[in-house]
């Protein structure tokens, strides 16, 4: 999913002096990148380019979780999905890139990413940086679950997201064996309800792997 949205692949890990805003000699760099070819939007629905200010309320939002040159890159791919410059991106934006409108879990996310400005699109992306928390990446697999937003996944939320992932491959009948025996092994049973505690007490012995590095020019 990262990959859709950074529209770019994967580089070596950036070195310090490489993101280190305190050097005036990057505080120039980040300057002039500022300076987007083609690009007068912002975080809300104001035409302006991204500032200094900006872009340290920006990394404020997201807890410090990416570097500023990591910032400037997303702004980049937000202003290209964003293409009618109205400071958000819309459902169809999204479902404008192949890739995640291929994705089985796309309707789920849409609800979870539809409207969203800059500040929220990068804080949404957080969870993928290395520095996030199991608590914080754990938020974000358990939202896709809840989708009604109460607060609980039940054992038909979890079988409504194997059946996305899964489709015809297997039966409802084989999905609720498979679940059912893994609810089984984890301590819980069909009727259960798991909140977002559970649900890290689950992860918590796997660690999902949900690091990415930012492509940074």
């Amino acid at each position: 999913f990262f990959l859709v949205i950074s529209g770019e692949t994967f580089r070596p890990a950036i070195r310090k002096s490489q993101i280190n805003a305190c050097d005036q000699e990057e505080r120039d760099k980040l300057s002039q990148f500022c300076r987007l070819k083609n690009s007068k939007r912002k975080m809300g629905n104001t035409s302006s380019m991204l500032t200094q200010y900006d872009i340290e309320e920006v990394q404020s939002h997201c807890q410090d979780l990416f570097e500023q040159q990591e910032i400037l890159s997303l702004y980049q791919r937000f202003c290209q999905l964003d293409r009618n410059a109205k400071g958000f991106i819309s459902s169809d934006e999204f479902l404008s890139v192949p890739e995640f409108a291929m994705n089985p879990l796309s309707q789920r996310l849409l609800k979870m990413v539809d409207g969203l400005n800059f500040k929220d699109f990068v804080a949404f992306l957080s969870a993928f940086s290395a520095k996030a928390s199991l608590k914080q990446k754990v938020k974000l697999i358990f939202q896709v679950y809840d989708s009604d937003c109460n607060g609980k996944v039940s054992f038909n939320d979890i079988m409504e997201v194997l059946r996305d992932l899964s489709g015809s491959f297997m039966s409802d009948e084989q999905r609720e064996q498979v679940l059912g025996q893994v609810m089984k092994e984890a301590g819980y049973t069909s009727d259960s309800f798991l909140t977002l505690e559970d649900f890290i007490k689950v992860f918590g012995s796997c660690k999902p792997e949900m690091n990415v590095e930012i492509p940074v020019d």
